[in-house]
């Protein structure tokens, strides 16, 4: 309560001081009688301020109003819960992405499961989709031929179900199983009253409440694998995904002015709303945003969660996310538009303003390019675009941007701060410019294109595009480089110190322009899917094994599983390994081969290509992958700084990818060995297969098998390879070990090749040869 408080006055006292920096700014610092065009570009410069900043202050609001704008979540008797029809849109999409969506929503829980009804609506009319439908029991909805693109989809599939409720998800975002547990009951609200300790029914006669007239709830979008921003910039554990900013804080915080976002996935409607506005919109490329600002003018509540319920593919090329944004910014403010929603008198007044400033944040692309430009142009080019001294900038600017980023750092609760939020819009910027200044105009783009979800395939042809893609940046950062060297050069002392804030803000933006290099340079993929960290628990077992070894994941993925194991274990090649994997609510048999082992702290990291034994096997390991919460970080790394990324990118750039595919573990030694033939040697590693050994004392011929007993007597047979490693070790092949697996002596090997403790009298017999 006492840190809320703090955040409120800082946000109050931010909105002062900024408010007397704007008026400041535009009273006395407009350069009206230094010439026409340092006028142009000095009212440019002061609106991408101030169209900033007022944006901003929507949002101190929305957080200052946020928990009041909470709704309270109802626990309703099992009995009351309604039927749910759930639509899964797919296009184009292959048949294994919808697999693991349709698989996750079968296994979803409700009371009443013969109440959810789940269908495939494919505007393709696709026989695979179909059978894919069949095979899992759900029903099929085809839609060939569809002019309308998703709209058009989800209102066929309105007009064939009936049921009160419909969950909506895109064909690669996977629900969790408790996500119509976490959403439907909201839509019973405003039937139930909060006693002291207990949800009581509102009325018999089942009066509802008028003001909790719930039309859609939305949980966040969330993606398993790591955006282009974390990707790209080797900042997946760094920073969580670029769209969490949106979808878990400002959506939420849209509560307070019923301005909730529908995402267009991972969401719940009330059918009686959708029929009340008539359905999806068709005339608009971002039909799930107008459906919300449709609803929100019929009279209902949008609302919004913050805990992630479902997560999906975000896309992985540059060319493809530029695509989606630009669809973004056109479709809502096309939206915008179509509805009126800015001047629109079916909504409160701050719904309206909530939206002009939705307008108004596709625009800051626009000011992002007049804040790069404007200290180039006074440093490079001698445009004066701000009329002021020194000592001015330092009273009006300085305490208000000080409490700007603070009360920035504060309101996006660790998700996004400003030298990220300044980086990304760096990076879109060129390419989001004009069109949003074509949609302003009315010159609109209807045409909906699905956002590819492929990984890029890192040819020549795609780093040429890449280049192409940060040319605009590195112009940019040339000028400011120029910029820099021509202001700061001859000056030195209080002549360098006034130019202090000129340089400040160059420096700035040169730190923005190189992430967005790092970015267009971008970053070769090599995984084919994305592993998710889990700690379950894992039973190796094969055929004829001697024991089962009961191990835990590190993490899994659909094509393999990392296992942690305390000790190296002797895991056979030659035979098929059974792992079976098992959580609370699933459990998985997988065939598995070990393809990579490396230590792991105090113990080993075994590396498994994995494939599931059975098709039932198949759909609990894709629930043991994706129902949970992804890995990626959910908060910014707050100790990382500019620096630390920079060296980091840098440091990732020069250095090479080891590959390094040992399919054993290679356990260090130091341990004497006494042959039967009388040669003695150190051993310096063991790998079940092999030992290498240096330091001969004796002759030891290419082909020879010797034998040597270990402090338990337990006796390895070897044969001299006549090989070495690169390090000039001899290789010495193990002969015996499929007996000493029969045996069950392995254990026993390994603890007395590992303790440190060496007999007596191999190092007497070693120390009296070697002295001879």
């Amino acid at each position: 309560m006492k840190n809320e408080k703090r955040q409120h006055a800082l946000f109050i006292v931010t909105i002062i001081l900024m408010s007397i920096y704007l008026l400041w700014r535009l009273i006395f610092t407009l350069p009206f009688d230094e010439g026409p065009l340092n006028a142009v570009f000095g009212i440019l410069l002061y609106l991408a301020e101030a169209l900033t900043v007022l944006t901003t202050f929507e949002l101190f609001f929305q957080k200052m109003q946020k928990k009041r704008s909470t709704l309270d979540f109802p626990v309703i008797p099992e009995e009351e819960y309604p039927d749910v029809d759930v639509f899964i849109a797919t296009h184009n999409e292959p048949v294994d992405l919808l697999y693991k969506t349709v698989n996750a929503c079968t296994f979803m829980d409700y009371p009443d499961k013969r109440k959810v009804h789940i269908y495939l609506c494919d505007d393709g009319g696709r026989a695979e989709v179909e059978e894919l439908a069949k095979q899992f029991g759900v029903g099929y909805l085809g839609f060939p031929d569809n002019k309308e693109a998703k709209s058009g989809n989800y209102n066929n599939a309105l007009s064939k179900t009936s049921s009160p409720l419909i969950a909506t998800f895109d064909a690669d975002m996977i629900p969790q199983h408790t996500f119509l547990m976490k959403t439907v009951p909201y839509f019973l609200i405003d039937k139930s009253i909060q006693g002291q300790d207990v949800w009581l029914p509102r009325s018999r006669k089942g009066k509802r409440s008028a003001s909790l007239k719930i039309g859609l709830v939305q949980t966040p979008q969330s993606f398993y694998n790591p955006d282009l921003f974390q990707f790209n910039l080797y900042a997946e554990q760094e920073i969580p995904n670029e769209q969490d900013f949106f979808s878990r804080e400002v959506n939420i915080l849209r509560n307070a002015s019923n301005a909730v976002a529908y995402t267009g996935s991972n969401t719940v409607i009330s059918r009686q709303a959708m029929e009340e506005i008539g359905g999806f919109p068709l005339r608009t490329i971002t039909e799930d945003f107008e459906t919300s600002v449709r609803l929100q003018q019929a009279g209902y509540i949008t609302y919004a969660t913050d805990e992630v319920q479902a997560a999906g593919l975000t896309t992985t090329t540059i060319k493809s996310m530029i695509k989606q944004r630009i669809r973004w910014a056109r479709g809502i403010i096309q939206s915008l538009q179509n509805t009126r929603a800015i001047v629109s008198r079916k909504l409160p007044f701050w719904t309206r303003v909530t939206y002009l400033s939705s307008f108004l944040y596709w625009w800051s692309f626009f000011n992002r390019l007049i804040f790069i430009l404007a200290p180039i142009l006074f440093a490079l080019f001698d445009f004066k675009i701000v009329n002021t001294g020194f000592w001015e900038i330092l009273i009006f600017w300085l305490p208000s941007y000080f409490c700007y980023s603070m009360s920035m750092r504060y309101l996006s609760s660790n998700i996004r701060n400003q030298r990220w939020s300044q980086v990304i819009d760096t990076i879109l910027m060129p390419y989001l410019i004009l069109p949003v200044l074509l949609e302003t105009l009315g010159i609109h783009e209807r045409r909906f294109k699905v956002t590819s979800k492929n990984k890029s395939k890192n040819n020549r042809r795609q780093w040429l595009t890449s280049l192409l893609y940060a040319l605009p940046h590195l112009v940019l950062l040339l000028l400011s480089v120029a910029a820099i060297v021509r202001f700061a050069y001859g000056k030195y002392g209080l002549a360098l110190l006034y130019s202090s804030v000129i340089l400040f803000w160059l420096v700035y933006n040169m730190v923005a322009l190189i992430y967005a290099l790092f970015f267009m340079i971008g970053r070769r993929a090599y995984r084919e899917s994305e592993r998710i960290r889990a700690n379950e628990e894992v039973t190796i077992t094969w055929e004829g094994s001697p024991v089962d070894y009961r191990v835990r994941t590190v993490d899994v993925s659909e094509q393999g599983v990392a296992l942690y194991i305390g000790k190296p274990l002797y895991l056979p090649q030659e035979k098929d390994l059974i792992l079976t994997v098992r959580t609370t609510r699933y459990k998985a048999r997988l065939k598995a081969v070990i393809i990579y082992v490396k230590p792991d702290g105090q113990g080993w990291r075994y590396t498994a290509k994995v494939e599931p034994l059975s098709e039932q096997d198949k759909r609990q390991y894709m629930q043991i992958i994706y129902d949970r919460k992804h890995s990626l970080p959910e908060q910014m790394n707050l100790w990382d700084t500019a620096y630390d990324d920079m060296l980091r990118n840098i440091k990732k750039r020069i250095d090479s990818p080891l590959s390094d595919q040992r399919a054993r573990p290679r356990i260090p030694l130091r341990l004497s060995a006494f042959f039967s033939n009388g040669v003695i040697c150190t051993l310096r590693s063991f790998n079940y297969d092999f030992f290498t050994a240096s330091g001969f004392i004796g002759e030891m011929p290419a082909g020879t098998s010797v034998t040597f007993a270990t402090r338990s007597r337990i006796e390895v047979q070897v044969r001299y390879t006549g090989k070495t490693t690169i390090h000039g070790e001899a290789l010495l092949e193990v002969e015996n070990i499929d007996a000493l697996v029969e045996q069950g002596l392995l254990e026993q090997l390994l603890e007395d090749l590992t303790n440190p403790h060496v007999h007596a009298e191999i190092a007497a017999t070693r120390e009296e040869q070697s002295t001879r």
